[in-house]
């Protein structure tokens, strides 16, 4: 295919399927209250259901940010050696290496973080 012929399809395919996931959240959601309702809940089982359920994970957000920093650091590491070294693989070896030493990482802290709360 020419160039252009898939740079017009990208920006179809991106709403596309962002389009898709949003019906999908939305009926899936719309799915979970209807059956809530077929199994006889009254309002506040319902209510307490969803504010458990909002609550979810106190951590999220520091361990989101724990991730996000080790990625950045493996991409910039596996920049920086593959402009020093002029070999293709630092790059992908250190984002996944690096990502999953945040990954534990951050699964640690929030578990040590719980355990005092």
């Amino acid at each position: 295919m020419e160039e252009r012929v898939v740079a017009v399809f990208i920006p179809i395919v991106f709403f596309l399927v962002s389009g898709l996931i949003l019906v999908v959240y939305f009926y899936l959601r719309s799915k979970e209250r209807q059956m809530l309702i077929e199994k006889n809940f009254d309002a506040d089982s319902i209510k307490e259901f969803f504010e458990t359920k909002r609550s979810g994970e106190p951590f999220r957000l520091l361990k989101f940010g724990i991730i996000c920093f080790f990625f950045g650091l493996g991409l910039g590491l596996g920049l920086i050696l593959e402009d020093s070294t002029y070999k293709d693989y630092w790059v992908p070896l250190l984002l996944f290496t690096v990502t999953g030493i945040g990954f534990v990482v951050a699964n640690v802290v929030a578990h040590k973080l719980s355990n005092h709360s």
